[in-house]
């Protein structure tokens, strides 16, 4: 009877898929592969740095010479320019006004030279007239005297009217220099790399984070690759280096060496690794190298890989436990007085280390003691 009901079937197929379901379940699925294959060093003893792909003479941050409104672009993101070609226009309306208030100014001026001009030549002539009146005694001294100074008087407001006429041609030259500060062009030949402005809006004559326009020589390209300040020590001056790709590790082009910066910058470009601190210190290397036959662009980043110098440079020994002397300086008793460690084995170096100050015993007297530190 039981053979006969179907419900007993369908329990046993309950019961199989049960433990079907168990058993899948059990079993973990292989884990999935990377996406791309990490990048691998060349070199046997290989430095790791991340590079970051710029123009060989490197960017140039284009800024307003003035705070001011945007009124044209003449230039678009792509775009070769050549050296002094305009790049956007300021707001000159106030400045022309200016040049143009300057200039009648000094037209008027000029044309009150004229009059000057003229009324130093007529008495230039008087003069002339009543010195010879005078040397034939019909005119007096006292007359010949006042020709004179009135002369005198119009030659000296000729010179003061020519001197005001310079004064305002430079001035309408500084006009003109404002003026055409107002119109920003490109400081070099390169290619527009970023147009981050448009007209009709405010330039702030500040740094500001993303500049106004962004130039660059993109015909040589060369890698700014970022050195852990630990890792410092085990670059060397010309040492080769590869560089690939982020994410395309099979995309590899050499580099070579180009310079060393002196001096060792914060950490700016991040890579997004969770393991990374953000307050190193890191050394910037700088490689050039030929363009490959993939596309890569300014900006983009690259794993780099420097081969690794030979033999580190040894750092210097401790100083001995002869040279590690202790200075307790004489004072007045009651006073606080400080000690002075010379040199220290946890320092590795000669050094001064002063401590905290402790209070003198007023019946102790203390003197100058020099003595070893074990």
């Amino acid at each position: 009877m039981l053979f006969r009901k179907i419900s007993f079937y369908l329990a046993l197929a309950g019961i199989a898929g049960a433990l079907l379901l168990v058993r899948r379940q059990g079993t973990h699925p292989p884990a999935p592969g990377p996406l791309s294959q990490p990048a691998r060093s060349p070199f046997a003893d290989s430095v790791a740095a991340t590079g970051l792909i710029e123009a060989s003479r490197e960017n140039v941050r284009v800024a307003a010479p003035k705070a001011g409104l945007v009124t044209q672009v003449f230039v678009g993101a792509d775009q070769t320019v050549k050296q002094d070609a305009p790049l956007f226009q300021l707001d000159d309306r106030e400045a022309r006004a200016r040049l143009d208030t300057m200039t009648a100014q000094l037209q008027a001026t000029a044309a009150q030279l004229a009059v000057e001009q003229n009324q130093a030549a007529d008495w230039a002539d008087q003069l002339a007239r009543i010195e010879r009146l005078e040397r034939d005694l019909v005119a007096t001294p006292d007359e010949v005297k006042r020709r004179q100074f009135g002369r005198a008087g119009a030659v000296a407001r000729v010179a003061a009217t020519e001197a005001q006429i310079a004064a305002m041609q430079a001035q309408l030259a500084q006009t003109r220099t404002e003026l055409a500060v107002l119109t920003v062009r490109a400081p070099r030949e390169g290619r527009l790399l970023q147009v981050n402005v448009r007209a009709g809006e405010f330039a702030p004559a500040s740094a500001l984070t993303e500049p106004l326009m962004l130039l660059g020589d993109v015909d040589r390209l060369q890698v700014r690759a970022e050195v852990d300040e630990q890792n410092a020590l085990l670059v060397g001056p010309g040492k080769p280096a590869e560089a690939s790709l982020k994410g395309h590790a099979d995309l590899k082009f050499p580099l070579r060496f180009v310079r060393i910066e002196p001096y060792v910058v914060p950490k700016r470009s991040l890579t997004g690794d969770s393991l990374e601190r953000v307050d190193t210190r890191v050394l910037q290397v700088i490689y050039e190298f030929q363009r490959p036959t993939f596309p890569i662009y300014v900006g983009q980043q690259v794993d780099v890989f420097i081969q690794r110098a030979e033999t580190p440079p040894t750092p210097p020994a401790p100083p001995a436990p002869s040279q590690v002397q202790s200075v307790i300086p004489p004072g007045t008793p009651g006073e606080r007085t400080h000690l002075g460690i010379v040199g220290s084995r946890a320092m590795g170096e000669a050094g001064r280390v002063f401590l905290p100050a402790f209070p003198r015993c007023p019946d102790t007297p203390i003197r100058e003691r020099r003595f070893l530190i074990s």
